[in-house]
């Protein structure tokens, strides 16, 4: 996982979604990166709110 990558994983990490190496990796990230964990902190309300709501079958 790139630099790059990482920044961009944040939402993806809060809801759960990405591939335990990239987990991994960004669980490494976050420690070295204010930015990253304050974003992580904001999507963190709104991934307990998505969970509440009925899924979507189209």
């Amino acid at each position: 996982m790139s630099a790059a990558v990482r920044h961009t994983d944040v939402a993806a990490y809060a809801l759960g979604l990405l591939e335990e190496p990239d987990r991994r990796a960004f669980e490494g990230h976050l420690p070295a990166c204010p930015a990253c964990r304050h974003e992580l902190a904001d999507l963190r309300g709104l991934a307990a709110v998505l969970k509440e709501l009925p899924s979507f079958t189209g």
